[in-house]
């Protein structure tokens, strides 16, 4: 089903969570995002168009400034993230500028939102129209919220959201949500090995019923509820959407070649 899903979709919108982006020293991956961006270009090359919402500008702030790892005032906070995204987004570019496709080499370009541009139709229009051209002209739009102004009164809140919305925004036909988890499970695999994957969601608010909701990860600002709810919206409009693990050895490639299981929320 997955590999089916993957195949069919011309327009794919992937996010990667900050647990995904970050090595075990907390700092950030950089052996990853290179290895993401290669098996990015190959669906590329088969004629794919790719979207990215990329957690990680904390991650990488802290790779940069160690020295503020303590420190936990807003406003530091936001400071490490406006720090990090410059050094997320060089990371990408680098990854980006070591593959070449279709004797082209591939660029990447940083859009940056808040709740505010998704209320705005004025907005909502300009991002839809740039990220259309910039698709349209072989240039991979990668999209994080701008956490360096968002406060509690526009800030979306988690990237699982933002990637359903931007994937709405779009008109995708596939949202990939990648954290590091395997999928949805009915009980906490980490509480419980013997519990059990579901692998394909038609009704989530049923499924919400019967499983048990864990917390949020150590670096990340969502858990699996979020994942929930970003596939529910991208499901409203038609759009299914797949949670898999993407610290699994080569997890786009797996998943297209059917190699890897995740859950599938069907429409």
């Amino acid at each position: 089903m997955i590999a089916q899903l993957i195949a069919d979709a011309r327009k794919i919108v992937i996010k990667i969570g900050s647990n995904t982006l970050a090595g075990k020293d907390g700092k950030i991956n950089s052996a990853f995002i290179s290895e993401f961006a290669g098996q990015t270009a190959a669906l590329i090359k088969k004629g794919k168009q790719i979207i990215i919402v990329s957690s990680g500008a904390q991650v990488a702030g802290l790779s940069t400034m160690d020295k503020w790892a303590r420190k936990k005032d807003i406003h530091y906070r936001q400071a490490l993230c406006a720090v990090g995204q410059v050094e997320l987004m060089n990371a990408w570019r680098r990854a980006f500028a070591q593959q070449n496709v279709i004797d082209s080499d591939l660029h990447i370009a940083q859009i940056l939102l808040t709740r505010d541009d998704f209320n705005d139709s004025k907005r909502t229009l300009n991002m839809r129209n740039t990220l259309f051209t910039l698709v349209d002209e072989g240039i991979i739009p990668i999209i994080n919220e701008n956490d360096t102004v968002s406060v509690e009164e526009i800030k979306i809140g988690d990237n699982d959201t933002l990637a359903a919305n931007s994937a709405i925004l779009w008109s995708a036909d596939l949202l990939i949500l990648f954290s590091d988890i395997d999928g949805l499970y009915e009980k906490n695999p980490k509480d419980d090995p013997q519990a059990v994957i579901v692998e394909e969601v038609h009704d989530i608010d049923a499924v919400r019923k019967n499983i048990t909701i864990g917390e949020t990860n150590s670096f990340g600002t969502g858990g699996i509820a979020t994942k929930l709810e970003a596939a529910k919206l991208a499901l409203s409009y038609g759009i299914p959407a797949i949670l898999a693990n993407g610290g699994r050895p080569r997890c786009v490639e797996a998943l297209a070649e059917g190699a890897q299981k995740g859950t599938v929320f069907l429409p």
